[in-house]
């Protein structure tokens, strides 16, 4: 648990919502004022170095009050999440120490720094991709690609195809069934994501055997 689920839940104890839960609210109330798509673009992008609330948080809803749009949505988090992603990689590139070092311990990564280096080295597709598509805190791997000096252009086109994996697959669920998918998506979505990432892997593995053969 993290820190801020830990204060969210201590908050709501007391009978009032904790920092992370208001922080949850304010992003989704975002779907019912006229500026969500730029709230969409600007959270997708802090989401990538500093933000905790992933940006589905939004999408779902924008997407759901408006499925033919859904895509333009999907569009929109990926170019925001692609663009904070790069400022992620600027902060560990020249800033990890007074910026980049913070907001790992925030999030309680700092003692994984040196792994997430290893396994840039080791896969730098594998490391990075999987952490654009799942769960995993996206923030934690752009700092450490920049301090890592994890090629610029590569880290650009893994970050924009596996980010844009994960939202279109959202917004495509949505656009094709709609209010039923939503609470399915929202309950399983971090299984969803981690099975799609263990056959593409699976994939992967299968070709590399059939040609070696």
């Amino acid at each position: 648990m993290t820190t801020a689920e830990s204060s969210g839940g201590a908050g709501e104890a007391r009978g009032r919502p904790g920092p992370f839960r208001r922080l949850y609210h304010w992003v989704l109330d975002w779907a019912h004022r006229p500026g969500g798509p730029v709230a969409l673009f600007g959270i997708a992008a802090a989401e990538s170095f500093i933000f905790p609330i992933p940006p589905d948080v939004l999408l779902i809803p924008l997407s759901l009050g408006n499925p033919r749009r859904a895509l333009r949505f999907a569009a929109l988090c990926t170019v925001g999440s692609v663009l904070g992603a790069m400022l992620g990689y600027l902060i560990g590139l020249g800033l990890y120490e007074s910026i980049g070092r913070p907001i790992m311990e925030l999030y309680g990564y700092a003692a994984e720094y040196a792994a997430i280096g290893r396994a840039y080295r080791e896969n730098l597709v594998l490391a990075l991709g999987t952490a654009g598509f799942t769960p995993i805190p996206f923030k934690v791997f752009t700092i450490a690609a920049g301090g890592f000096h994890v090629p610029f252009l590569a880290f650009v086109a893994v970050t924009t195809v596996s980010r844009g994996m994960r939202f279109f697959l959202v917004a495509g669920l949505i656009r094709a069934f709609g209010e039923p998918i939503r609470k399915f998506i929202e309950r399983y979505f971090n299984l969803l994501t981690l099975a799609f990432m263990v056959l593409l892997i699976g994939g992967f593995v299968l070709l590399g055997v059939l040609s070696a053969r």
